[in-house]
């Protein structure tokens, strides 16, 4: 007998890629959800990738149009699902909101059958990642346009939620990036709704909206691709990716989010720091000058802290987020001027943004 021929990697996986149907429109067109698959022959974990719940997010659907790419022949077992384009009716008119009923995709879940637009498509969305029991579920969103990848883990819901809880921060620790707690519970978002299902789930949030950015696209595929190989369900890396921080912030400790201080006074804001930054308690972060340039106030942190990004804006206003930051747990962060209570920001996977620090952004299965 002759030698049998080794099988080429990648040859067991099944790539395929269909649609969800989720509405018929008034000129009797479909409106579809694309989903992804690559399943392999060998039983394993199952992931989950979703992007563009909100519609001006755009960076996951190029990275996850990526993983599909090149994950054949890195694939050893489990399945990898995707909803690439949750929300394409907001994609389509670069909004982040559902365009017609203006709701937020993320502020629907788990979603309602029989309720509003935005809670029906949830619904479809939830009942198709829970029904397959996912090992991981990784929601992609972005930040502020001046702002660093992080992982975004919701606050501990506690209760018999403890083990997915506990699986999640795990899986976070491996993305290579650092690691924010929630300081607030945000409900009806997608992970925290998972959460409160048992299903281990996180935000990945990857630089700024509206564009894709390669940078971006590389830091996101890395990050996947560390945390599918932690799972086993991709070959181990040869080398694990590790976004460059601060060397008192690469140990992939938890931090605590914060918005806090606000600045008090109407103006132009000049930052003195930049995303990725380490601040010390006490350093002017900054500086907010009138129309002719008249210093009017210099806004300094309270504590020390990662920075995570800014505002989009350079209006300031009293009482208005003007920087993100990542604070070790050890020392919380208490803000000045924390007695205003403005709407909370509406950045990607988590926070309600109420303007760059002003206005809001935007006031069965059909196969291919």
């Amino acid at each position: 007998m002759g030698k049998s021929k080794r099988r080429p990697k990648g040859s067991n996986v099944r790539i395929s890629y269909s649609f969800m149907k989720i509405l018929t429109g008034s000129d009797l067109s479909r409106r579809r959800l694309p989903v992804m698959s690559a399943i392999s022959e060998s039983p394993g974990p199952v992931v989950w990738l979703a992007a563009c719940g909100h519609g001006d997010e755009v960076s996951g659907i190029v990275i996850i149009q990526e993983v599909f790419r090149k994950i054949r022949r890195r694939m050893v077992c489990g399945a990898v699902h995707a909803f690439p384009l949750m929300n394409p009716l907001g994609f389509e008119t670069r909004t982040r909101n559902i365009t017609m009923s203006r709701e937020d995709l993320n502020r629907s879940f788990p979603g309602n059958v029989t309720g509003s637009l935005g809670e029906r498509i949830a619904h479809r969305i939830f009942s198709a990642i829970v029904e397959t029991s996912p090992s991981l579920v990784l929601d992609l969103h972005s930040d502020w346009i001046e702002s660093i990848p992080y992982v975004l883990i919701d606050r501990d819901p506690g209760g018999p939620q403890k083990t997915a809880y506990k699986k999640t921060i795990e899986a976070g620790k491996h993305a290579g990036f650092c690691v924010i707690v929630d300081s607030e519970e945000i409900t009806k978002t997608l992970p925290h709704s998972l959460l409160l299902e048992g299903v281990p789930s996180l935000t990945l949030e990857l630089g700024g909206p509206y564009s894709v950015n390669q940078a971006n696209i590389s830091h996101g595929l890395e990050a996947i691709w560390n945390m599918l190989a932690y799972l086993g369900v991709t070959e181990a890396r040869s080398s694990t990716f590790s976004y460059p921080l601060p060397q008192g912030y690469r140990d992939a400790r938890l931090l605590k989010y914060s918005d806090k201080p606000y600045g008090s006074r109407t103006g132009i804001i000049r930052f003195l720091v930049k995303p990725g930054d380490e601040i010390k308690a006490g350093q002017p972060f900054a500086k907010i000058v009138n129309a002719f340039g008249k210093h009017q106030e210099t806004v300094t942190a309270t504590n020390d802290a990662l920075v995570l990004g800014h505002s989009d804006s350079a209006a300031a206003f009293p009482g208005m987020p003007i920087m993100a930051f990542g604070v070790p747990p050890e020392k919380p962060l208490a803000g000045k001027n924390t007695d205003a209570q403005p709407e909370r920001l509406q950045r990607g996977g988590k926070r309600e943004r109420s303007s760059d620090a002003g206005a809001l952004r935007d006031s069965p299965t059909d196969a291919i």
